[in-house]
């Protein structure tokens, strides 16, 4: 069974051979390295750019531009900051030439704290992207979901942000999660795929046949259903949100468990049913706290369904720090950590109307 980044690879091995891709580029993206986190090992169209954050953003923009479709990576989202007038450009290339020109590229990026990256490999991207309109976002919570919305992205007429949690890298797929083709054997696909340590040059992948799978951007999943409490959530903190949830069940809490999914378009119908189902509801996510995705739909949710809630909605989110500490109790105290997402949940799901 995959980790997310070896799926991440399949899904672009797939878009490559048939879906059109023509060029997949970034930071030491091509050989010999694949990428920072390997998800480009083996693949033909790759390419490796300057360290240019605004060249890699402005090259996407110009081959989408000129017909071609590309998935550019940004090495961390920590770096893609200096590009936002760039990205700005792009997502409005449709609307400002009436709909004449689309820009379909995919920029994928990793976000979010979990591996020690300190204050420059550990920042989250989430509402910073959501403030740049004529994007869709997409940030996945498993392998299989990393792949389905991979391929979602990259034949996308729009230009798409594809977060990919850091922390979640080198998770592998849960029984009756697994990518369709792909070995149950975790060993088996490392051997098809995976890059040799050592010299590379005659390497070369045997790709499993796996298929066009496309999950739908904007159509969020009920992870687990729940009667006491919705909780909204998706990345990083998806997985945790699960785990507590369950560790709820010896409490006689019922958690109910949505994974958003995509950022833009998002599922506000998904989320608002289950809401009127609990009558109560937590976002959890952990991009600081301040100008938060999650206060958008925490203030949607109190415009639309005030009178059917049972308590104020809430929001647990990072803190709104510069940066997270190199040391590992500063990292887990700056984001959600399991301990707090189910005192979240509880004290929530026990609060009487």
């Amino acid at each position: 069974m995959s980790t997310m980044v070896q799926a991440i690879r399949l899904a672009l091995h797939v878009a490559e051979e048939r879906l059109g891709v023509t060029d997949i580029f970034g930071e030491d993206v091509g050989p010999p390295l694949g990428g920072a986190f390997t998800a480009t090992q083996g693949l033909k169209t790759t390419w490796n750019s300057p360290l240019d954050e605004r060249g890699i953003v402005g090259a996407a923009i110009g081959l989408a531009l000129a017909g071609q479709r590309s998935v550019a990576e940004v090495q961390f989202c920590d770096y893609i900051f200096n590009s936002i007038d760039l990205l700005k450009q792009g997502g409005m290339i449709h609307w400002a030439s009436n709909g004449d020109w689309n820009c379909p590229m995919t920029i994928m990026m990793p976000v979010g704290s979990g591996i020690r990256g300190s204050i420059y490999h550990s920042h989250s991207f989430d509402a910073i992207a959501t403030h740049i309109p004529g994007f869709k976002i997409a940030i996945p919570s498993t392998p299989r979901e990393a792949y389905g919305l991979l391929l979602s992205c990259i034949v996308d007429p729009n230009p798409c942000l594809f977060l990919v949690p850091k922390a979640l890298m080198r998770v592998r797929s849960q029984p009756g999660e697994e990518i369709p083709g792909e070995p149950g054997d975790d060993k088996a696909l490392s051997r098809l795929i995976d890059a040799p340590l050592g010299d590379r040059s005659k390497w070369q992948p045997q790709w499993p046949d796996t298929p066009d799978l496309f999950i739908k951007l904007g159509e969020a999943r009920t992870v687990r259903p729940g009667r006491d409490l919705t909780v909204v959530s998706y990345g990083r903190t998806l997985p945790v949100c699960t785990r507590a949830a369950e560790e709820l069940v010896s409490e006689g809490v019922e958690v109910e468990v949505i994974d958003l999914r995509s950022l833009w378009p998002y599922d506000w119908a998904a989320v608002k049913a289950s809401v009127q189902r609990t009558g109560r509801v937590l976002f959890v996510n952990e991009d600081t706290e301040v100008t938060n995705f999650g206060e958008h739909l925490l203030r949607r949710t109190v415009d639309e369904l005030f009178y059917e809630l049972l308590a104020p909605p809430k929001l647990l989110a990072g803190a709104h720090i510069p940066g997270i500490g190199l040391a590992d109790n500063l990292e887990m105290a700056s984001v959600p950590q399991l301990a707090s997402i189910r005192t979240a949940m509880l004290d929530l799901a026990r609060s009487q109307p």
